[in-house]
């Protein structure tokens, strides 16, 4: 007899596309069905399967804390009573623009939206707007979003034009998004050149999150920054994943580097739907209705996401240990998924940046998109359902990371090196 997450998951296919609402969701990529998730505390997650999970999805990043924390929890059942939307301002949105100002480098304005894929494809729109050009470059790998003029992972050669990577995203509408390979200035430098004059922004992940953990090199972000000012373009960094959790001041304030404008997600709606991108003032003055910019968004700022995403920073501002905890957890891990890989000579790479990790299956360290492509993703399929089968959630995909919150315990992640271990064993035979 069919569980009820089997059930769940047919009738799910039935009114919805595949049966999810994100594809990395459907599990495919690993040679598995989706788990639907009946609730989750702390570390774990419970599933519709009647099984626990240890969890190191974390929501992809905000449950810093763990799950249902009780510092988020309060906060909004507090405001729930109050209301959950008005469409109109409200003080929990000016708190947390604030905390997010005083917290981030070289940003004085953020203006508040509902996904990430939204932060990203507006603050392109504000430096188009800014700058009056019309070009912008990404790196390949590189992922900010699903917005039609991002949707583009390579292009056909070193100073082509972009090709788009789903149907439905007109040839003409990615013709302005140029493609560099991530920790290449060089190439950068190339494509700006043939270009000269012409590009509005660079937009980059500072660490790579989207082709699983790939670590700049040493000097490429500064690189980028010196790029940038030299040619009158924007450097925006897509912090919806580093922000905030690699360090309270973001990935701009582990590096050193200061972006001009930096998009956010994840931890600062606590878990909630939210987004935000700001910049220095001149720039965001641009916006509507300061400037001739126009983004809107009926939900943005909404009062209980903003009340979310305030307590969740309050709390990490007055707490700082929490980074060092993530931190000693993590590379618990890493130090004992490493001793594994290294007892049973198997030439896999384990990469980490704080508490983010990527296993990847292949010999060498990833530093670029051509170097992540040569992982093999179907031994990372055999390694995600053998860990899955005892009771440890990863990400379900080889190009996504790991993430660790301090809701681990001892005992969780020492299950789940046992269970790394053995898993290892099989594939090893």
């Amino acid at each position: 007899m069919r569980n009820n997450n089997e059930k769940l998951f047919e009738e799910a296919k039935y009114y919805i596309p595949g049966g999810v609402n994100s594809p990395v969701r459907a599990f495919r990529s690993v040679g598995a069905l989706p788990v639907f998730i009946r609730k989750a505390k702390g570390a774990h997650l419970f599933g519709e399967d009647g099984r626990m999970y240890i969890d190191y999805i974390s929501s992809w990043g905000p449950m810093i804390l763990g799950h249902s924390c009780d510092v988020v929890n309060k906060a909004v059942e507090q405001h729930l009573h109050d209301g959950i939307s008005y469409g109109l301002p409200c003080r929990a949105e000016v708190d947390l623009a604030r905390e997010i100002v005083e917290a981030y480098p070289g940003i004085d304005e953020v203006r508040m939206v509902n996904s990430g894929t939204e932060a990203t494809m507006s603050a392109i729109r504000v430096a188009r707007g800014c700058t009056k050009r019309d070009k912008i470059i990404k790196f390949e790998g590189c992922y900010h979003g699903h917005s039609d003029g991002l949707l583009v992972s390579s292009g056909s050669g070193a100073l082509t034009f972009g090709v788009p990577t789903s149907p439905g995203v007109p040839a003409d509408i990615v013709k302005n998004t140029l493609v560099a390979r991530y920790n290449d200035l060089e190439h950068v430098k190339q494509i700006m050149e043939a270009n000269k004059g012409q590009i509005a922004c660079v937009i980059v992940e500072p660490v790579c999150g989207n082709m699983g953990v790939v670590r700049p090199r040493a000097g490429f972000l500064q690189g980028l920054r010196e790029l940038c000012t030299k040619e009158g373009a924007l450097l925006i960094f897509d912090e919806v994943i580093t922000g905030f959790r690699v360090s309270y001041h973001g990935a701009a304030g582990l590096f050193g580097v200061v972006p001009d404008m930096a998009c956010f997600g994840k931890i600062i709606g606590g878990g909630f739907p939210v987004g935000a991108y700001g910049g220095r003032r001149d720039i965001m003055e641009c916006v509507s209705p300061n400037g001739p910019v126009y983004q809107a968004g009926t939900l943005s700022g909404n009062p209980l996401a903003m009340r979310a995403g305030l307590a969740m920073l309050d709390y990490l501002k007055n707490n700082p240990a929490v980074y060092d905890v993530i931190e000693e957890k993590a590379a618990y891990l890493e130090n004992g998924m490493q001793k594994v890989l290294d007892e049973l000579k198997l030439p896999f790479t384990l990469v980490r940046e704080h508490s983010l990790m990527t296993l990847f299956f292949c010999q060498r360290t990833p530093y670029s998109y051509n170097d992540v492509k040569e992982a093999d993703t179907k031994l990372y399929g055999k390694y995600f359902r053998g860990m899955l089968a005892r009771g440890v959630m990863l990400a379900p995909s080889q190009f996504e990371a790991m993430f660790v919150s301090c809701a681990l315990t001892k005992n969780d992640m020492d299950v789940t090196l046992e269970a790394f271990r053995e898993v290892m064993e099989e594939l090893a035979s």
